[in-house]
């Protein structure tokens, strides 16, 4: 726990204890625990955000527009089939 040994944690509690007193100590560390888990539930909510964000702005990124679609179809060059294509140099098609 932060690198602290139960002595170091004893020390820090003992001068809680001397500084705020016996009536008070609760109080804080409720509220501590409320502010610590108020700041996970706050940056696990940001971190859900932000990886939402991304991965829709991936999508938009990958998937290409229509207007690339179309462009790629005319584009693309009709396949020649095995058929029409002559084994080697030497032999001929019948057509």
């Amino acid at each position: 726990m932060f690198g602290l040994g139960m002595q170091e944690l004893i020390v820090i509690f003992i001068i809680a204890l001397l500084v705020f007193g016996p009536s008070k100590l609760p109080d804080l560390g409720r509220s501590l625990g409320r502010a610590m888990a108020e700041f996970r539930r706050a940056s696990d909510e940001l971190k859900e955000g932000l990886t939402a964000e991304l991965s829709t702005e991936e999508e938009k990124a990958s998937a290409p527009t229509r207007e690339e679609q179309h462009t790629a179809n005319a584009k693309t060059p009709p396949t020649v089939g095995q058929e029409d294509t002559p084994k080697g140099t030497h032999e001929t098609r019948n057509v």
